[in-house]
């Protein structure tokens, strides 16, 4: 059974399991054609289900958003540690940061006022803004997280402002259109599946209302395919494989969305959250990125893998028109896992380059700090420095010289990102000692004194 049998059987089981009347699924990779499987009835006549069914994606919206706010930072329209009332007229609760807001810290209450579960009835963008006083801080800022759509729909409404426009035609322009997410829409399309609850105790499964998220729509209001949703997810984990000109959100800001800043859980750490990112850790090296998403009647499994074997750009979304069917979620996992397993990537050859350049050569070897026993290397025409008993798939530090000053340079990746490591030569100009994040660093094991770890005399 190849890889794609194995895909479809777990598919297929998800779908059989679960219960769910529609099911697409997605994974999309960058050294592979994308694979598309869909089974059930979308339930609506005009369109049966097939590669082009649209389903709601909820909260996976949210990651639109934070992209937005993102682009807006980077833009220097705002700052992530300022309050959010710098940038908007608020009633109350404008003392939260838009780095809390995205991280789902703020402490704002999850949803808008009006109980919009119960009523179905959502405010309009005004409204939702000029009745936060009406909303409560149910914990402290900065305490823990506390999941918010009204937080991220808040956060949606200020980027609109800044920019001058709705939300709506923001994420199209600046998102959907450059991307060619196509099949991406904020209105239900003509080709929408209907959206079920699954009765528990027999097979019955009855439509349910579609709400109009109004106000709230940056938080929950998108419709998509199952293929561009793979493809958004391959974007959270390998922008530079879907938007290599950087055109929508440099890499290196959406690394700094997946960096983790506070666990939904404090006992378990199973799973935390990044600047708008959910972020689900698996085995010793490979992370999952991207958001679960959940309406009326839908589930949605949008998630990303780096790491661990997965190949550049690897993204699957598991979509489907109930919504009570947890399967859906693990779907997406199972597959991520699968595509590594069943169809690694290819390995690439290994072929001589450039050496050192002169200045450095005396750098390359062994060396001693705090200690302990570093390798420092000269790997793709950079300085790399690894701890001697580092695990092999761990990163090495990298470091990079500073244009002004090339005896100092900056690290720029791996341990101790940010710190400068310092060279000091002799008046030969072979390097005799190094700083790195000011520890001094020897071709001797020394105590912190500069005695040596041994005297020679054996006591």
């Amino acid at each position: 059974m190849n890889a794609a049998d194995r895909y479809e059987r777990a598919a297929r089981r998800a779908q059989a399991y679960g219960r769910v009347p529609a099911l697409s699924v997605a994974l999309h990779r960058a050294d592979r054609e994308p694979w598309i499987f869909t089974v059930g009835d979308s339930g609506n006549p005009d369109h049966p289900l097939g590669p082009d069914t649209r389903f709601r994606i909820g909260s996976v919206t949210k990651t639109f958003t934070a992209v937005l706010v993102m682009q807006a930072r980077d833009a220097g329209l705002l700052d992530l540690d300022r309050p959010v009332s710098d940038y908007l007229d608020l009633p109350a609760h404008g003392d939260a940061t838009i780095r809390s807001l995205l991280s789902h810290t703020s402490g704002y209450q999850r949803e808008p006022d009006g109980d919009v579960w119960a009523t179905l009835l959502a405010p309009d963008a005004a409204g939702l803004l000029a009745q936060l006083d009406r909303a409560e801080r149910v914990l402290p800022a900065g305490r823990r997280y506390h999941y918010s759509n009204l937080a991220l729909a808040v956060l949606g409404q200020l980027v609109a402002r800044l920019r001058g426009t709705t939300w709506e035609q923001l994420v199209a322009d600046r998102i959907l259109d450059p991307l060619a997410l196509t099949a991406t829409t904020v209105p239900a399309p003509p080709q929408a599946a209907v959206g079920y609850l699954v009765d528990a105790y027999s097979d019955a499964a009855r439509p349910e209302p579609r709400i109009e998220m109004g106000g709230a729509n940056p938080a929950a209001q998108l419709w998509s395919t199952a293929h561009d949703m793979a493809t958004w997810a391959a974007f959270l984990v390998s922008p530079e494989t879907i938007d290599p000109d950087g055109e929508v959100l440099d890499a290196a800001t959406v690394d700094e969305m997946r960096w983790p800043l506070t666990p939904r859980d404090g006992d378990t750490w199973t799973s935390g959250y990044g600047l708008g990112l959910m972020l689900a850790p698996y085995g010793r090296r490979a992370l999952h990125v991207g958001p679960h998403g959940a309406m009326p009647g839908f589930l949605a499994g949008v998630h990303g893998r780096r790491g661990d074997g997965a190949p550049d750009g690897l993204g699957v979304a598991v979509l489907g028109s109930s919504g009570t069917a947890t399967e859906i979620n693990d779907l997406v996992h199972e597959l991520l896992k699968l595509a590594v397993e069943l169809d690694p990537p290819a390995i690439a050859p290994w072929s001589p380059g450039r050496p050192a350049p002169h200045a450095y050569r005396s750098i390359l070897g062994p060396w001693w700090g705090e200690g302990e026993l570093y390798h420092f290397a000269w790997h793709g025409g950079v300085l790399q420095a690894r701890l001697a008993d580092l695990p092999a798939d761990e990163p090495p530090a990298v470091f990079r010289p500073l244009p002004s000053r090339p005896d100092v340079f900056r690290t720029v990746s791996g341990r101790e990102t940010g710190e400068l490591l310092r060279l000091t030569r002799d008046d030969t100009g072979h390097v005799t000692a190094m700083h790195w994040a000011t520890y001094r660093f020897t071709r001797i094991q020394e105590g912190f004194d500069g005695g040596p770890a041994s005297d020679g005399s054996g006591e």
